[in-house]
């Protein structure tokens, strides 16, 4: 087992991101789960986790910005 790629994990986060941005939340589990569901990553549960994290991430990051001070 060698590390994961990082750029193709996350390219496919931001992928899945703007596909279903209102199905994507910050709560982690709720994400993978969804990612079970859609049976992307049904080989590999390490990028199934990764990936969620990475979901988790833009959503904040998503909501973080949108706010207004």
């Amino acid at each position: 087992m060698g590390k994961r790629s990082s750029k193709i994990l996350k390219n496919k986060a931001k992928e899945i991101y703007k596909k279903f941005p209102d199905e994507i939340t910050e709560d982690f589990q709720k994400n993978k789960d969804f990612l079970k569901e859609l049976k992307i990553f049904d080989y590999s549960k390490t990028d199934r986790n990764i990936v969620a994290g990475m979901l988790c991430r833009l959503a904040s990051e998503e909501i973080v910005g949108t706010e207004t001070v």
